[in-house]
């Protein structure tokens, strides 16, 4: 085993973006343990992976489990799902915010959440102004390494059902040759390129805290910044 092997955790594996990154994690010979903190067990098993059953919401109660190098945190909810503000925050706002901070005091050097495009604290929109506070108050432990990526609609197939976005997938997805230039941040962006780019992100020098659905297409596809 190679002394610069890593161990990473997840948060939200069990979702588009986090299983495809799990499979990627699983498969890179630069980590030699994943570790999943999840409320239900997953489907796979692996010599590397190593699933911690809890509640998110309350991350120290996974005490010694919640030790790495890198976390990646993939976790997010919808209205549908969770139609109540203060769990909709706690989720959304109050598990990236609470793992940052774990981080911060375990000597855990490198963090990569996912938010969205369109975040701002002061966004009218719940929903905008939820990530934008979440993305402010991350950045603001001060991570030696912090990322947070931006994706702007999410293509790929999900369990639940999802009609407002199932609708502008379809439109949007047969649009894309039309968006250039500042438009291209409204590209539908596959789930496995979010999850490529969050892994080139955590192995690579990039100096932006804040990484752009267009970005993230670039870093996703091509393996490079395009800076």
């Amino acid at each position: 085993m190679e002394k610069n092997q890593k161990r990473a955790i997840i948060l939200g594996a069990t979702g588009l973006v986090g299983g495809k990154l799990l499979r990627f994690l699983l498969e890179d010979d630069r980590y030699k343990m994943i570790t999943v903190l999840s409320r239900r067990k997953l489907d796979i098993s692996h010599p590397k992976l190593n699933v911690v059953v809890g509640d998110l919401l309350q991350l120290k109660a996974f005490g010694k489990e919640v030790q790495g190098d890198e976390v990646f945190c993939c976790i997010g909810t919808t209205k549908a799902k969770t139609p109540e503000k203060e769990r909709y925050k706690a989720i959304d706002y109050g598990i990236p915010v609470n793992m940052a901070k774990h981080c911060k005091e375990n000597d855990i050097t490198t963090f990569i959440t996912i938010s969205a495009m369109g975040a701002d604290p002061k966004s009218p929109i719940f929903y905008n102004r939820i990530k934008g506070e979440m993305e402010q108050d991350v950045i603001a432990i001060g991570l030696p390494k912090t990322h947070i990526v931006q994706p702007g609609l999410i293509g790929g197939k999900r369990e639940e059902k999802r009609p407002g976005e199932y609708f502008f997938k379809k439109v949007l997805g047969g649009l894309d040759f039309l968006m250039i230039g500042p438009l291209q941040q409204y590209w539908i962006i596959l789930p496995e390129t979010i999850a490529r780019a969050m892994l080139w992100l955590a192995n690579h020098p990039y100096d932006p805290i804040r990484v752009s659905s267009t970005i993230l297409k670039t870093i996703g596809t091509n393996g490079t910044s395009g800076n």
